[in-house]
């Protein structure tokens, strides 16, 4: 099983170069991230060659403050493009795996459509090589965000019926909103573009909590999935202190 540390999260009192190569020296075998705009991608690009990982993601920005997105804002088109606007040229400088198109607090036909649109907009953006992904949040953690189920997302992602827009599936957010997660998995593998993980319901460490995280990276592995698993949990503090799941695995 591999594993990528989500650095939006994971040693957030580093800079983001440091953040990555803190990440190679835990044993990490990928890095992603949300929002890597204040550093420049020179200086990503250059830690990233230098640990050898690669980034699997980052998301659009969010927007103003208290906003979660704008892909799916009905009248704030030009702001959510030259979001993906931004996340397209810097995944593109650093290599970049996946751009994560954040949809925000919205809801109906209006909003559907504008989510569709804007993503039919990043998919010319993008080069073929970086997916688009979409992810539901729990209804717990964000309340009125436009995608709350995994439901949701596929039905999109068939309608759009374009290469390269695929689901992010967070264990964490998929086990707070409806749960049975490995049999969700199974289901959803033909969309899923990248896997996250958090304890539920406190999205700590994966060391305890509701899900026995040891029977569902068993389930996933089963199921022939043999990406990095994304490691996005808030460590509450130090964030080697926190790593005994990591080690247990690597044993």
């Amino acid at each position: 099983m591999k594993f990528s540390a989500n650095l939006g999260f994971l040693w957030t009192d580093r800079p983001l170069p440091d953040a990555i190569r803190a990440a190679h020296a835990a044993g990490f075998d990928a890095v992603e991230c949300h929002w890597p705009y204040d550093t420049p991608a020179e200086a990503t690009r250059a830690a990233l060659a230098e640990t050898g990982l690669r980034m699997l993601g980052l998301n659009t920005v969010r927007g103003n403050p208290g906003e979660n997105g704008l892909s799916a804002l009905p009248g704030r088109e030009a702001d959510a493009r030259q979001a993906i606007d931004q996340a397209v040229a810097y995944a593109t400088a650093i290599d970049c795996g996946a751009i994560h198109v954040m949809a925000g607090f919205a809801q109906g036909p209006e909003a559907h459509a504008t989510f569709l649109a804007n993503l039919r907009y990043a998919r010319a953006q993008a080069p073929e090589q970086i997916t688009l992904v979409i992810e539901p949040l729990n209804r717990h953690d964000a309340p009125g965000y436009f995608l709350q189920t995994t439901d949701q997302a596929a039905a999109i992602i068939a309608e759009l019926d374009l290469p390269g827009v695929r689901l992010m599936f967070d264990c964490y957010h998929v086990g707070r909103t409806e749960g049975d997660i490995t049999t969700r998995f199974t289901a959803l593998k033909p969309l899923i573009g990248h896997v996250q993980f958090a304890s539920v319901p406190d999205r700590a460490a994966p060391d305890h909590g509701e899900v026995n995280y040891a029977y569902v990276f068993d389930r996933i592995a089963a199921e022939g999935w043999d990406r990095p698993l994304g490691a996005e949990y808030k460590p509450g503090g130090d964030t080697d202190a926190t790593l005994g799941w990591l080690v247990a695995y690597r044993a």
